[in-house]
Parts: C-alpha cells; structure tokens; sequence
C-alpha cells in the first residue's frame, strides 16, 4: 500500500512531468477511478490548461489547474501510482486516466483496485479535504505531536494511523516506528511517557527521512520491514520472534522482547 513515502514520489514525478505542461488531451480508460467527477468534465476543465505546482498532505496529491482554475487532486488508494510515459509505450492494464502533455509526454494515473483516484476540486472541496487531515507527519513538531497523542485512549498505533490525527502514516511506517521507539502497539497513547513520546517522534522523523529518499518504506534486512514476511520472522535487533497479529484492524508486526 502507498504511503507518504510512495505518494512524495509520485508528487515527485508530477513536478518532472507535468509541471507547467500543457493538457492537450485527457483519456479516461475506466471511469470507477473518478470521484464526483465525469470523464467529459475532466476533460473539459483540464484540455488546454498548465498543471502548476504540485503539493501534497499525507497521502492527498494537489495540482492547481490553469489561472483560477479547479484543483486536480489526487488519491492513490491501495495500488494506485503515477507514471510519466512516453506516448508510444503501450498501456498498461491497470492504466485508467491518461493526460497527454505537450513536450510529448503521458501522466498515467495506474491502479489495480481502484479503492480511491482521481477529483477536481473547488476552493470549499479543498478546505474539506485539508480540513478533515491531522497535520503532515513530515512537519508536526515533537510539541505537536505530544499534544496530538497524549490525551487518547486508543493503541498508538491506532492513533498514528488515523489520518485525522496526523497525516501519511500507514501500516508499514508504524510498525517500523513503534519497533525503532521500543514501544508495543497496543499501548495506549496517553500512556505513553513524556521520553516515550519524544523517542516515537524522533523515530518518526529518521523513518521518514530513509524512507522518502529510497521512495517507499524500504524492505532493508537491519528494518522490521524487511522480515516481517518471513516465514520464521524474528526481530532484526535481538533475534526473538516476531509477533503478528491484528491492531486496529491492521495487521501488526512487533517484537515482544524488545516492545515490551
């Protein structure tokens, strides 16, 4: 699943391909990408315009459109990615959205599961969108976040993982924290020591930090990551085995030796 990491590359690949390109022509493959947008709509609004600046908040992709014009926004979901292509390439399967760009390029919006996608949003969409997302997990300060977890009742990694708290954290980068923090995922965030919490968002930020240069959470035999699909998984630091097992819904990888 894309987190922040994935999505900042892919914010990455707006701003290589398409900044300050031309829309010259829009292709819709499948609509079931599109949210509360038609094909002809998006169309109509993007032929012809420059894609701006592109910025993102959590895992959300924003791309002004043109002088005044809406905002291209972008959610990729589970499986979904962007491509900058050349336009004889052949498509892929899962290639849903294709924006030809004048300079010879395609910006392809790729998704297999088509669990999120594509919108044009106006001024009152935007606010709701930005609104309803914690601040960014690459800029909320350690005072910040104190505040942000300390009064709740949930587990800590419940609490990291809600978007509304703080955004761009998924699954992979919380187990990686919390295992790097030395804490266990079912403690309950305001639980959590005032060092305890210091050391989660110093992890946070060292996490990211690798993570955004290697463009994903990187599956690196010294991170949990990289064994947490073993078939014997044990903990990269002590050597015990690895617990899994479900936190939030989510499937949770943990130390019990080191997390205690």
């Amino acid at each position: 699943m894309p987190e922040l990491p994935d999505v900042e590359g892919f914010r990455e690949v707006l701003m290589t391909c398409g900044r300050q390109r031309c829309v010259t022509d829009v292709e819709v493959w499948d609509t079931g990408v599109l949210r509360g947008v038609s094909a002809q709509r998006l169309r109509r609004e993007l032929t012809g315009r420059r894609l701006g600046e592109a910025w993102r908040h959590g895992k959300w992709l924003f791309v002004p459109v043109g002088d005044g014009g809406p905002v291209l926004v972008w959610h990729v979901g589970m499986t979904g990615s962007l491509r900058c292509c050349a336009p004889d390439e052949p498509l892929a399967p899962h290639d849903r959205v294709v924006l030809t760009l004048d300079g010879a390029r395609h910006l392809r919006y790729r998704d297999q599961r088509k669990l999120q996608g594509v919108r044009l949003a106006d001024d009152a969409l935007l606010a709701r969108i930005v609104d309803g997302l914690g601040p960014d997990a690459l800029t909320v300060s350690r005072a910040e976040f104190r505040d942000l977890l300390s009064g709740r009742r949930r587990a800590v990694k419940s609490a990291l993982m809600d978007q509304s708290v703080i955004a761009g954290l998924g699954n992979l980068l919380c187990d990686e924290i919390l295992w790097r923090a030395r804490v266990a995922p079912r403690t309950r965030a305001r639980d959590l020591s005032e060092t305890a919490l210091r050391r989660v968002h110093a992890r946070m930020g060292r996490v990211l930090d690798s993570s955004v240069r290697a463009g994903c959470v990187p599956p690196r035999r010294s991170w949990l990551t990289g064994h947490r699909d073993d078939r014997e998984p044990m903990c990269p630091r002590c050597g015990w085995p690895l617990c899994s097992n479900r936190v939030g819904g989510r499937r949770t990888v943990w130390c019990p030796q080191c997390q205690r």
